[in-house]
């Protein structure tokens, strides 16, 4: 169906309505018209890395793991995976009569906000710090989500339009101030590429302020999208309408807030406000008019869904047995294998289990299902902790102790014991253990959205780069005891791991891997697979945050691989493997490069190629070299590979301080490696980028 025709049905429909009835059509919880056929549907629904909070589903690896595969055709396919599951549901709890809440066809995801600073709690439901690569990850996802049919799949939606990134506890009164160059360098552009390349059906606004307009009433952002050809639906944040009159002190009744997101170009509110409506329609703060063109937007949505009409969509035919397919659980083992970041290796990994008789695992972590799935996630018919994951590969062949160490984040696991109760039983299974693997980190309780109703409480923003003193005390307890010892880091943010960097013999990133995360975890270690990911964030030591702006503060200046001048622990690109893979050659010009490279060890492994473009001249260009391209490539040893690698156009430009891009200086240097071209990543890979001129 095409958007015009859904259009025309819209209007249709919405002509016969009474303005109470319209008006009723605008809240995420629309109730049902029975006199004209519309059934009830809940707008809200939400899958972020799968279909989350509806019951059963698959549950992928979190967004910021699934960037750190470098690989959007994966990404798609996930997508896909993931719209699968939601049609499904749709079609067989619709039939019940069931259209409650995260059970309907519009998902609000992707979350493509910039995570500017380490010490955001949502920063691990996005696809990191650079914009390029969060455009190309999420346009992947709103494809996969959306499909190509003549009805679309399933609604996606681009959040949190826009200059959104923390404090969460500030998010409901907060004014984020970005200047003209950071909005339109570093903000704007991975909305601009969903709405533009992918054709997303909805954009979300932020709680807070940008440059002093609510994000949800705001004239600025909603002539962005217009400027971008934004032919879909705008939806409030939740709640976020009420802040007007609460919190930003923008106006002063309920009825004045609804007016002004109605009137400024918000179709939908996720909350009540709009429950205000015909208030501020009795009172002239609106026109019907405006409540027309709103309500029209939203059946444009669910005629191009094909859920409402006689047409239907070819979509309604997909069964409910394809939750959890086979195919669904290979494609979350293969993400969660690809984005598995090794840190550090002095060649300990991959285990040799012929050469174990006991194997002791340690941590908080270890055995912790919420650290396997982020926020934001499904339920599972089946979890694979790490813990299991290894018990699972070494059964039969070698004994595994075990010993929780300590708790996440408080001084002891039993109330009633003594602080550090389980401090001498790690110390134990360390001593009698050939190696150990020591499982730390965080979760969803201690980095995530502002606790609320739909969220752990305990969440939010990281008030350091630390892990919990009672996982510090066990780090440094456990590599006391002298074995052979493997950190694992279950995240997703930047943690200051300085003391494993410099005593562990390795450092696995496993982020929140998904449901099975833990069988995928144990291959790696094991050498069932080589880690391949890269990280798509900096890894900065905790001191750095002292040379930061203030959390509060949205310039980009001083941070991102982009603009920070200090020295990362680990750098934004970085990620080692168990092979040795070399580029030999690189030739480009301005749309393609080609890269040479041999996989020179013994591994049949997953590289990266990453190209970096800086400008030479122009004083409007970052200070280091940007993103502008990057391919997946598979290995075998000793095979050799030329591959071609799209090069960004935007990339050749620049941004001048009143917010105009335009041609950059035309002299440029290209660099292609498997990490960026900084200091920090030689040091660490023994490996120098290669490098192309360009001279206009």
């Amino acid at each position: 169906m095409t958007r015009q025709k859904a259009k025309e049905l819209a209007e249709a429909l919405v002509s016969q309505m009474t303005v109470e009835e319209k008006a009723s059509q605008l809240l995420f919880d629309a109730p049902a018209i029975e006199r004209l056929g519309v059934p009830a549907y809940n707008w809200w629904n939400e899958a972020l890395h799968g279909m989350a909070r509806g019951g059963t589903a698959t549950v992928f690896p979190q967004a910021i793991g699934m960037a750190a595969m470098f690989d959007d055709e994966l990404l798609e396919k996930i997508a896909t995976a993931i719209s699968t599951e939601a049609r499904a549901k749709y079609n067989a709890l619709s039939k019940e009569g069931d259209r409650d809440i995260y059970h309907g066809l519009t998902v609000w995801s992707p979350n493509v906000n910039i995570f500017r600073d380490p010490r955001w709690g949502r920063g691990h439901e996005t696809y990191g710090e650079d914009p390029f690569l969060a455009s190309r990850l999420g346009t992947a996802f709103v494809r996969g989500i959306q499909g190509d049919g003549e009805t679309l799949k399933v609604a996606a939606c681009a959040k949190h339009f826009a200059v959104h990134s923390g404090p969460e506890a500030l998010r409901h009164s907060f004014d984020a101030k970005a200047s003209p160059k950071d909005l339109e360098e570093t903000y704007l552009p991975a909305f601009r590429a969903l709405v533009k390349d992918a054709g997303v059906e909805a954009v979300m606004g932020a709680y807070n302020r940008t440059n002093g307009e609510p994000c949800c009433a705001s004239p600025f952002l909603m002539r962005k999208l217009s400027e971008w050809g934004f032919e879909g639906h705008f939806v409030s944040d939740c709640w976020a309408i009420r802040d007007f009159h609460e919190n930003h002190e923008i106006t002063e009744t309920p009825a004045q807030s609804a007016a002004l997101a109605l009137k400024t170009g918000c179709d939908l509110n996720c909350g009540c406000t709009y429950n205000h409506i015909l208030t501020a329609l009795a009172t002239g703060l609106i026109r019907e008019e405006d409540i027309n063109r709103a309500a029209v937007h939203l059946f444009t949505t669910r005629y191009l869904l094909g859920v409402l009409g006689e047409e239907g969509s070819e979509y309604d035919t997909i069964p409910y047995n394809v939750i959890e397919c086979e195919e669904h659980l290979a494609l979350a083992e293969e993400a969660a294998l690809k984005s598995c970041v090794l840190l550090k290796n002095d060649g300990l990994l991959p285990l040799d289990l012929s050469s174990q008789q006991t194997i002791g695992v340690i941590g908080p972590n270890a055995n912790s299902r919420k650290a396997l799935i982020g926020n934001y996630h499904g339920t599972a018919s089946r979890y694979v902790t790490v813990l299991e994951g290894i018990q699972d590969l070494c059964r039969g062949r070698c004994r595994v102790l075990y010993s929780e160490g300590c708790s996440l984040d408080s001084d002891r696991v039993e109330p009633l014991a003594r602080p550090n109760d389980r401090i001498a039983e790690a110390i134990a299974v360390a001593k009698a253990s050939d190696t150990v693997i020591l499982v730390l980190g965080l979760d969803e309780t201690l980095e995530g959205e502002e606790g609320d109703t739909g969220n752990s409480y305990r969440s939010g923003d990281k008030k350091d780069l630390l892990l919990p003193p009672s996982q510090q005390l066990l780090l440094e307890k456990t590599l006391a005891v002298g074995k052979p010892t493997v950190v694992v880091l279950l995240a997703g943010s930047s943690i200051d791991l300085t003391a494993a960097q410099e005593s562990a013999n390795a450092i696995l990133l496993g982020w929140y891997p998904g449901a099975l995360g833990g069988e995928a975890i144990a291959k790696l270690l094991f050498g069932k697979a080589s880690p391949s990911g890269k990280l798509p964030v900096t890894f900065y030591r905790n001191e750095a945050l002292d040379e930061m702006p203030d959390f509060t503060d949205y310039a980009i200046e001083g941070r991102t691989y982009r603009y920070y001048q200090g020295t990362p622990l680990y750098p934004f690109g970085y990620g080692l493997s168990y092979s040795n893979c070399l580029m030999t050659k690189l030739t480009a010009d301005h749309q393609s490069a080609f890269v040479t490279l041999i996989n020179q060890g013994t591994y049949q492994t997953d590289e990266v190629i990453e190209l970096y473009l800086h400008d030479e001249e122009s004083p409007c260009a970052p200070p280091k070299p940007i993103l502008c391209g990057f391919r997946r490539v598979n290995l075998k040893p000793g095979e050799e590979k030329t591959i071609k690698v799209p090069i960004d156009p935007a990339a050749f430009t620049v941004v001048d301080p009143s917010g105009e891009r335009k041609e950059g200086s035309g002299s440029w240097t290209l660099f292609a490696g498997f990490g960026g071209p900084d200091e920090r990543t030689q040091a660490l890979t023994g490996k120098k980028p290669l490098s192309f001129s360009y001279r206009s």
